[in-house]
């Protein structure tokens, strides 16, 4: 028996590593930067297996690569980048690229049926809007309250930003589950 490993699929956005005013700006529940820095790293490993995939829609850090490498030698998974307006260090020449699986300002996404949009940014419309395309983003440093207000009007917009999630990537399955998509 044993054989093929089931790999899952997350999502996060706007962790900001090691930027010291987002503890305050987005209210996390941290005492200082070094603390939110190893609880996101400890969040992020204890959902995402090495043989995962992650996609970060953006934000990573503002510090620049060694900061960056640094990190993400420590996270678990296969990264995929999704660029936000602070991911300046992923475009640096003394940066080493195949510390992710590919790097890009938008992507559609097939899983289960559905597509996912990944754009940083939150969009009005976008690609099979009328078709159950479910729109993933990050940006704004919403809480959770944000994603239950656009289920509760019809819109599949989605931040998965670590404000909006606990503190944690978002599976696949948990938001198709969140907008009662999910069809086992």
């Amino acid at each position: 028996m044993g054989g093929e490993v089931d790999s899952m699929i997350y999502f996060t956005s706007d962790l900001h590593f090691y930027y010291k005013k987002v503890v305050k700006h987005a209210n996390r529940p941290y005492s200082d930067v070094d603390e939110m820095n190893e609880r996101l790293i400890s969040n992020w490993n204890k959902k995402v297996k090495e043989e995962d995939d992650i996609y970060i829609l953006g934000d990573f850090t503002m510090k620049g690569t060694e900061y960056a490498t640094d990190v993400l030698k420590r996270l678990n998974g296969k990264k995929y980048l999704i660029k936000g307006n602070h991911d300046k260090f992923a475009t640096q020449e003394t940066f080493d690229n195949s510390l992710f699986e590919w790097v890009k300002d938008y992507y559609e996404l097939q899983y289960k049926n559905t597509i996912f949009i990944l754009f940083h940014y939150p969009i009005e419309e976008w690609n099979h809007y009328f078709r159950g395309s479910i729109h993933l983003h990050g940006h704004q440093h919403n809480n959770s309250e944000y994603n239950i207000k656009n289920r509760e009007n019809g819109l599949k917009r989605y931040d998965v930003g670590v404000d909006a999630n606990n503190m944690s990537p978002a599976s696949a399955d948990e938001i198709l589950e969140f907008f009662d998509c999910l069809i086992v």
